[in-house]
């Protein structure tokens, strides 16, 4: 894309938010609007896979420090919309003291990084922001429009509590803008391959004289790319990208974390002008477990139990997520003790490996038989002087009560 076309879109306005949105604020607009235009909720929507791109074009530019700060700083220097001149017309521009071609003008193909006439004060941060705009390296010749790494793209998946400790891989499925099959990104139709543009001889930019100023802008006949498609690809018309679906493998680590993300490099948006490809982030969601539950690298499960077995001591089975041990409650285990069973909880690849805690937890019957009454009435008679809660007696005695 050329500097022009880059200036004219309004990336805050694709996302919906504001010019000073935090980056949270961008990254929430884009992952509704992207939810709601996705290809695959919209099949054969040829509007919302328009809306589709022009919201990752936004986010690619938006969630990027750099490059946002830099398309801030062009939009603040020629008006959002450039009104009023459009590229051709320098905001606040005028010729200087000595008029027209005298000793006081200046030359704006100074500010374009161009070798031409007087040196233009103050303006070397503006040559250097203008000059990555038109993919220029520092102030030498102009070149070919500079590529740029693709942007990173985010899905999400979910999966089990036992693959979430175990370890998964799972197959992927994205409909999302690649390299193009067809013409391998560079746009031209199978058998042709673009060719130099004539107009800019490859250099990406022209030169306009206009009075006592010198302009440099993208080539209007290749948009600033050095190169003319004669033939172009019939599948993505050009552009070197297009929209599929591909499937992927992800390989989920054991011990991955609820709403951890997993990097596949070079896995994003193609990039452009033979730049590398971003990334892919899959953030993975966990489905709770009717049984385990987790507390860092150990394993937690909560084991009912009678009153009996905590005060006479026992030996109870207790599962695991792929097998069962044995745990032994000693005499007079109080209600909510945990118990902790080494190395069966969660084995990282990293080496670190967690325990199993058993939380033991009374349950209280909410009917008896007449036997089992019987049997409780007497139990209570034969403890009727040890006091369960000597420290509660006493502030109640204290007061009188």
């Amino acid at each position: 894309m050329s500097a022009r076309e880059w200036l004219d879109k309004d990336f805050y306005r694709e996302l919906g938010v504001s010019s000073d949105a935090s980056t949270d604020e961008i990254k929430k607009a884009y992952r509704k609007l992207a939810r709601e235009n996705h290809p695959d909720a919209n099949p054969g929507n040829a509007e919302a896979e328009k809306k589709f791109k022009a919201v990752s074009e936004a986010y690619g530019v938006l969630s990027d420090p750099d490059k946002r700060k830099e398309y801030d700083e062009a939009r603040a220097l020629f008006g959002s919309g450039r009104t009023g001149g459009g590229f051709g017309g320098f905001p606040g521009g005028g010729p200087g003291p000595g008029g027209p071609g005298g000793a006081g003008g200046f030359d704006l193909g100074d500010i374009f990084g161009q070798g031409g006439g007087g040196q233009a004060g103050g303006f070397g941060g503006l040559g250097d922001m203008l000059g990555n705009l038109f993919g220029r390296r520092g102030g030498g010749a102009a070149g070919p429009q500079r590529g740029q790494r693709g942007s990173d793209v985010e899905t999400d998946v979910r999966i089990d509590f036992a693959e979430a400790v175990k370890g998964a891989t799972l197959p992927l499925r994205l409909s999302s803008p690649a390299t193009c099959g067809t013409c391998g990104g560079n746009g031209a139709r199978p058998g042709t391959s673009p060719r130099t543009c004539p107009t800019c001889s490859g250099a990406g930019l022209v030169n306009r004289n206009q009075g006592a100023f010198a302009f440099s802008e993208p080539c209007p006949d290749c948009r600033g790319s050095g190169q003319q498609i004669d033939d172009p690809c019939p599948e993505c018309a050009g552009d070197g990208v297009s929209t599929r679906t591909r499937t992927l493998t992800v390989r989920i680590p054991p011990g991955v974390d609820d709403g951890q993300k997993i990097r596949l490099a070079g896995q994003g948006e193609p990039g452009k002008g033979g730049a590398p490809a971003g990334d892919l982030f899959v953030r993975v969601h966990v489905n709770a477990d009717d049984v385990f539950g987790r507390s860092g690298n150990d394993l937690t499960i909560t084991l009912p139990v009678e009153f009996t077995e905590l005060a006479l001591g026992t030996t109870l089975t207790v599962p695991t997520l792929d097998s069962k041990v044995s745990v032994r409650v000693p005499t007079g285990t109080s209600n909510g003790r945990v118990l902790r069973v080494r190395g069966k909880g969660i084995a990282k690849r990293d080496g670190s490996q967690g325990d199993l805690l058993v939380t033991l937890q009374v349950v209280v019957p909410s009917k008896v038989d007449d036997e089992a009454k019987a049997a409780l009435e007497k139990y209570a008679d034969a403890v009727a002087r040890h006091d369960p809660r000597p420290g509660i007696t006493a502030l109640l005695r204290d007061r009188g009560e």
